[in-house]
C-alpha cells in the first residue's frame, strides 16, 4: 500500500526551463547580480569575471552541495554575508521569472491528500540555492499549502540521487521506503536513486519522447 508520494518539483510539478537553456539563464543572472552590485556601490573585480563563472558551474562528483553563496561570493570577490544574500535573491530572480504550474499539478496533489496519502516536494536547486527561496518560491505558486513537507537538497547537503536525500524526507513524513513512491522527469536523480533504496520510482516526460514514462500526472493516482 502506498504511503507516500514524493515528487520532483522543476518539470514535473512546475515548468522552469529545459536544461539546455540554462547557460543563457546564467548569463543573465549574472549580469544581474553585476548590476545590483554596480548600483549598490560594491566594487569587484571585472578582469576574468565570466573564466570564474566559468569555473563554479560545476557540480560535486559526489553530490555534496556546493553552495550558491560560495560561488557568488568567489565570482565576486566579497565577503560580506548581508551582500551575499541579496545576491542570491538577485541570482534567482531569472529563474523564478519563469517558474509555470503545470496545470495537472494542483488536482493531483490534491486528489493524493483526498486519499490520504502523505506528500513532499524534494528537489536539487540551481547551483545550492538556497532552501529558504525556494519555500517562498513554492508559498508563490501555491504548493507549500498542498504538500505536507518540501525538501531541498540545501536542506540535507547533498544532492540526489544521494539517499540521504530520499531518507531524510522519508523520515520526516514516517513512512518505509517499501511504501513510497518517487515522481520525476530524471531518470537517473528520481529514477535510479530512489530505486537503489527500495522506493518505487515514476518518470515524466512531459516532451513526450520516452513511451515507457508519464507525459504528465493525470495518470499518476490509477499506477498507485
Amino acid at each position: 500500500m502506498v504511503k507516500a508520494v514524493l515528487l520532483d518539483l522543476g518539470n514535473t510539478l512546475v515548468s522552469y526551463y529545459p536544461r539546455e537553456e540554462f547557460p543563457g539563464i546564467l548569463t543573465e543572472a549574472i549580469n544581474g547580480c553585476a548590476w545590483h552590485l554596480h548600483h549598490a556601490g560594491v566594487e569587484y573585480p571585472l578582469e576574468n569575471l565570466w573564466d570564474r563563472v566559468k569555473e563554479q558551474d560545476h557540480g560535486s562528483p559526489d553530490n555534496r552541495v556546493y553552495t550558491l553563496e560560495a560561488r557568488l561570493a568567489t565570482i565576486f570577490q566579497v565577503e560580506d554575508q548581508e551582500a551575499i544574500g541579496r545576491l542570491c535573491s538577485v541570482f534567482m530572480q531569472p529563474i523564478f521569472a519563469r517558474g509555470r504550474l503545470h496545470g495537472d499539478a494542483e488536482p493531483t496533489l490534491r486528489r493524493l491528500r483526498a486519499r490520504g496519502i502523505k506528500t513532499a516536494i524534494v528537489s536539487n536547486t540551481p547551483w545550492g540555492s538556497p532552501a529558504d527561496l525556494w519555500r517562498r518560491e513554492l508559498e508563490r505558486l501555491g504548493l507549500a499549502r498542498l504538500v505536507d513537507e518540501a525538501v531541498f537538497c540545501r536542506d540535507v547537503g547533498w544532492r540526489k540521487p544521494d539517499p540521504r536525500v530520499f531518507t531524510y524526507t522519508l523520515d520526516l513524513l514516517g513512512v518505509e521506503a517499501r511504501d513510497s513512491v518517487f515522481v520525476g522527469d530524471d531518470p537517473r536523480w528520481d529514477v535510479e536513486g530512489p530505486r537503489a533504496l527500495g522506493m518505487r520510482a515514476v518518470l515524466v516526460d512531459r516532451a513526450g519522447r520516452n513511451p515507457d514514462a508519464l507525459h504528465g500526472l493525470e495518470g499518476l493516482i490509477e499506477l498507485l
